[in-house]
């Protein structure tokens, strides 16, 4: 398996021929999803699904499908529905030739004042997990490779840490790092490769990685 990370919170994974792309957002490129066969989207805000985007890339590859929370689908305005496949927490199915098992069901609190929507974690291939937007840790998984939240309205960089020490992975890459300046990456990256306690690092937008 072969991981791509795009801007901000989506990644591109390949494998014998099949491309999996998980939560391609407004701040990522549109590139990520070129040849795509399936799409995983971990909730509904605009930096998670790029409606536009989406509903191009579906017109291209007529037999790509979606999958995501029973209740982000109204908010696909313009997304064929018949292609899209409606799941839980706890769904276990296959996408693009990946397995792929979902945690978690909330966003993560922004405020009390802020209603929480619905958010999906995603293991894929028993060894990848992409939580979205919560620290949702995916119980009784042997991840090898975490994709960790670093910079958003709703967390602090200790939570990240602690995030990552729970789940215990071979190595981690950032993630939801598109608000960050030239500065900002730099510091997280320095704290999280001193306290997370596995290999850590954070890919340019366009960076692959073998997996």
């Amino acid at each position: 398996m072969r991981l791509t990370k795009f801007g901000h919170a989506c990644v591109r994974l390949e494998q014998d021929g099949a491309v999996l792309v998980i939560d391609p957002g407004t701040l990522s490129e549109r590139a990520a999803l070129d040849g795509v066969d399936a799409v995983l989207i971990t909730h509904e805000h605009a930096d998670h699904v790029d409606l536009d985007a989406l509903t191009a890339a579906l017109v291209q590859r007529p037999s790509a499908v979606v999958y995501t929370h029973l209740d982000v689908i109204p908010t696909l305005n313009g997304v064929d529905r018949d292609r899209v496949t409606a799941i839980l927490a706890g769904t276990e199915f296959t996408a693009a030739g990946f397995p792929v098992r979902t945690y978690g069901g909330e966003h993560a609190v922004i405020h009390p004042d802020i209603p929480r929507v619905a958010n999906l974690g995603y293991l894929v291939g028993g060894s990848l997990y992409h939580p979205g937007d919560s620290f949702v840790a995916p119980t009784g998984a042997h991840v090898q490779t975490l994709l960790t939240p670093v910079s958003a309205p709703w967390l602090k960089i200790s939570e990240a840490v602690d995030f990552v020490r729970a789940v215990g992975p071979r190595q981690a890459y950032a993630l939801h790092d598109g608000m960050l300046t030239d500065a900002g990456h730099q510091v997280v990256t320095r704290l999280m490769s001193r306290l997370a306690g596995c290999q850590y690092d954070r890919l340019e937008p366009g960076t692959s990685v073998p997996l």
